[in-house]
């Protein structure tokens, strides 16, 4: 069974529906500790329901981003943490902490990456992006992360219909229940291990 740390800076929609799945057995995985650059973030609440320890880290509380990642890497070391989840993490991961767990962070974004993908993109800006560009479909990328805004290996993506009538407030919400599906989908993947990567392509093993 994995143990699993989730950073978030949210509410944790994402980091809600990945913890109903586990509670299920859906999931074969245990979530260890709840980690925020935010002090009290939604997600902590939902955390403290399940009794799962909850830490505020922001590179801020140290005197160089060295100490900040220094803290990183012990604290997840101090809960044996197999996988990290970014749910709606709006921060980079250091480098170190990414080579230290290469191929075992993941994060989801709520576009088709590369497109509208990068630093700045994040939220509603990406459906706010997506709506004046005028596309006509956009979507949900799950992939690895490496040490750049979303340009890590992706696993998946599924996409999602632009309607002529739509604002960024209900693309949202229609990428967010696909989010949902999605996210749960590759976690219970990745726990069973039926997920390898090679270079930058990522292999489903049924």
């Amino acid at each position: 069974m994995k143990k699993i740390a989730v950073f978030v800076s949210g509410n944790g929609s994402n980091f809600k529906c990945i913890l109903e799945h586990i509670s299920k057995s859906k999931i074969k995985a245990e979530v260890v500790c709840v980690v925020s650059n935010h002090s009290r973030p939604g997600a902590f609440l939902i955390a403290k329901k399940s009794n799962i320890p909850t830490h505020h880290v922001n590179v801020r509380q140290f005197k160089n981003g060295d100490e900040y990642t220094q803290y990183l890497l012990e604290l997840l070391e101090k809960y044996n943490v197999d996988l990290v989840i970014l749910a709606g993490f709006m921060k980079l991961i250091p480098a170190p902490v990414v080579r230290a767990f290469k191929n075992s962070i993941v994060n989801i974004h709520p576009a088709l990456l590369p497109n509208f993908g990068g630093k700045g993109y994040y939220g509603m800006k990406v459906h706010e992006a997506v709506i004046k560009s005028g596309i006509k479909v956009t979507g949900v990328t799950v992939h690895f992360v490496d040490d750049r805004y979303d340009t890590g290996p992706i696993i998946i993506q599924k996409k999602v219909e632009v309607f002529p009538e739509d604002t960024a407030e209900v693309l949202a919400k229609r990428v967010l229940k696909l989010e949902h599906k999605v996210y749960p989908e590759v976690i219970k993947a990745i726990c069973e291990d039926q997920i390898e990567v090679r270079g930058r392509k990522v292999v489903w093993h049924k």
